[in-house]
Protein backbone atom coordinates (compact mmCIF):
# COMPACT_ATOMS: atom_id res chain seq x y z
CA UNK A 1 0.00 0.00 0.00
CA UNK A 2 1.24 3.29 0.16
CA UNK A 3 3.50 5.79 1.95
CA UNK A 4 3.02 7.27 5.22
CA UNK A 5 -1.18 9.24 4.91
CA UNK A 6 -1.78 12.39 6.89
CA UNK A 7 -4.79 11.32 9.46
CA UNK A 8 -5.06 14.46 11.27
CA UNK A 9 -3.38 16.42 13.42
CA UNK A 10 -2.62 15.36 17.51
CA UNK A 11 -5.01 18.26 18.58
CA UNK A 12 -7.93 16.40 16.79
CA UNK A 13 -7.65 13.55 19.02
CA UNK A 14 -9.72 14.05 22.11
CA UNK A 15 -8.30 13.15 25.23
CA UNK A 16 -11.52 11.44 26.91
CA UNK A 17 -12.82 9.49 24.05
CA UNK A 18 -11.84 8.44 20.10
CA UNK A 19 -10.94 9.94 16.38
CA UNK A 20 -12.87 7.83 13.84
CA UNK A 21 -11.13 7.27 10.56
CA UNK A 22 -11.51 5.31 7.41
CA UNK A 23 -9.05 2.92 6.05
CA UNK A 24 -9.11 0.42 2.63
CA UNK A 25 -6.93 -2.74 2.51
CA UNK A 26 -5.74 -4.56 0.08
CA UNK A 27 -8.88 -6.41 -0.63
CA UNK A 28 -10.07 -2.64 -1.56
CA UNK A 29 -12.46 -3.43 1.23
CA UNK A 30 -13.34 -0.06 3.40
CA UNK A 31 -13.06 -0.50 7.22
CA UNK A 32 -12.78 2.10 10.08
CA UNK A 33 -10.14 2.79 12.38
CA UNK A 34 -9.82 4.53 15.76
CA UNK A 35 -7.13 6.84 17.39
CA UNK A 36 -7.17 6.94 21.28
CA UNK A 37 -5.00 9.11 23.54
CA UNK A 38 -3.24 6.58 26.18
CA UNK A 39 -0.39 7.63 28.79
CA UNK A 40 0.42 10.64 26.88
CA UNK A 41 0.85 8.17 23.21
CA UNK A 42 -1.24 7.89 20.40
CA UNK A 43 -2.60 4.36 19.83
CA UNK A 44 -4.62 2.88 15.91
CA UNK A 45 -7.08 0.12 16.44
CA UNK A 46 -9.33 -1.23 13.34
CA UNK A 47 -13.27 -0.34 15.27
CA UNK A 48 -14.60 -3.31 15.71
CA UNK A 49 -15.19 -5.26 19.06
CA UNK A 50 -13.68 -8.98 19.42
CA UNK A 51 -16.60 -10.67 20.30
CA UNK A 52 -18.43 -9.81 17.57
CA UNK A 53 -17.01 -8.43 14.94
CA UNK A 54 -19.50 -6.22 13.42
CA UNK A 55 -19.85 -4.52 16.17
CA UNK A 56 -18.35 -1.21 16.27
CA UNK A 57 -16.31 0.08 19.73
CA UNK A 58 -17.07 4.20 18.45
CA UNK A 59 -20.22 4.18 16.95
CA UNK A 60 -19.53 7.39 15.46
CA UNK A 61 -19.79 10.06 18.31
CA UNK A 62 -16.06 8.38 20.28
CA UNK A 63 -16.02 5.43 22.02
CA UNK A 64 -16.77 5.55 25.92
CA UNK A 65 -13.91 5.04 28.40
CA UNK A 66 -13.12 4.65 31.51
CA UNK A 67 -10.08 4.65 33.34
CA UNK A 68 -7.95 3.87 30.03
CA UNK A 69 -10.27 1.25 28.71
CA UNK A 70 -12.40 1.39 25.71
CA UNK A 71 -15.77 0.29 26.23
CA UNK A 72 -17.80 -1.50 23.72
CA UNK A 73 -21.53 -0.52 24.66
CA UNK A 74 -23.13 -3.98 23.25
CA UNK A 75 -20.76 -6.17 25.38
CA UNK A 76 -19.71 -4.46 28.08
CA UNK A 77 -16.31 -5.60 27.27
CA UNK A 78 -13.53 -3.45 28.46
CA UNK A 79 -9.87 -3.09 25.81
CA UNK A 80 -7.12 -1.30 27.70
CA UNK A 81 -6.18 1.37 24.76
CA UNK A 82 -2.82 1.10 25.21
CA UNK A 83 -2.53 -2.94 24.72
CA UNK A 84 -5.97 -3.82 22.77
CA UNK A 85 -5.58 -6.05 25.35
CA UNK A 86 -9.42 -7.15 26.76
CA UNK A 87 -9.51 -7.64 30.58
CA UNK A 88 -13.25 -7.99 31.06
CA UNK A 89 -16.32 -9.62 29.08
CA UNK A 90 -17.53 -12.33 26.70
CA UNK A 91 -14.19 -11.78 24.42
CA UNK A 92 -11.70 -11.66 27.89
CA UNK A 93 -8.35 -12.37 26.93
CA UNK A 94 -8.29 -11.44 23.09
CA UNK A 95 -6.78 -8.34 21.31
CA UNK A 96 -7.88 -5.24 18.92
CA UNK A 97 -6.53 -5.68 15.93
CA UNK A 98 -3.68 -2.65 16.11
CA UNK A 99 -3.44 -0.43 13.23
CA UNK A 100 0.70 1.36 12.70
CA UNK A 101 0.75 5.10 13.02
CA UNK A 102 3.32 7.33 13.27
CA UNK A 103 3.34 10.90 14.94
CA UNK A 104 5.36 13.48 13.77
CA UNK A 105 5.42 17.12 14.74
CA UNK A 106 1.68 18.06 15.42
CA UNK A 107 0.38 15.42 12.59
CA UNK A 108 -0.59 11.74 12.85
CA UNK A 109 0.00 9.52 9.77
CA UNK A 110 -0.97 6.44 8.92
CA UNK A 111 2.13 3.93 8.41
CA UNK A 112 0.31 0.58 8.08
CA UNK A 113 1.42 -1.22 4.67
CA UNK A 114 -1.80 -3.02 5.10
CA UNK A 115 -3.85 -0.04 4.66
CA UNK A 116 -4.69 3.00 2.71
CA UNK A 117 -6.02 6.04 4.23
CA UNK A 118 -9.47 7.03 2.64
CA UNK A 119 -10.73 10.00 5.38
CA UNK A 120 -12.05 11.09 8.69
CA UNK A 121 -15.35 9.79 9.95
CA UNK A 122 -17.26 6.52 9.91
CA UNK A 123 -18.30 5.05 6.84
CA UNK A 124 -21.65 6.04 6.01
CA UNK A 125 -24.58 3.31 5.37
CA UNK A 126 -27.24 3.77 3.09
CA UNK A 127 -30.40 5.02 5.00
CA UNK A 128 -32.26 2.28 3.26
CA UNK A 129 -30.16 -0.27 4.85
CA UNK A 130 -32.25 -1.95 8.16
CA UNK A 131 -29.95 -4.54 9.15
CA UNK A 132 -30.18 -3.97 12.90
CA UNK A 133 -26.58 -2.55 14.57
CA UNK A 134 -27.14 -4.30 17.85
CA UNK A 135 -25.64 -7.57 19.04
CA UNK A 136 -29.22 -9.37 18.20
CA UNK A 137 -29.46 -10.34 14.44
CA UNK A 138 -33.28 -10.10 12.96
Amino acid sequence: MSDLERICSVEDVPADTTFLFRVRDADDEEREAILVRTDGELRGWLNYCMHLTHIKIDKGSGASMRNGELICENHGAYFEADSGYCNYGPCEGAYLDDIDITVDGDHVFLSDEKFDFVGAGGIEKDPADRTSSSNVEF
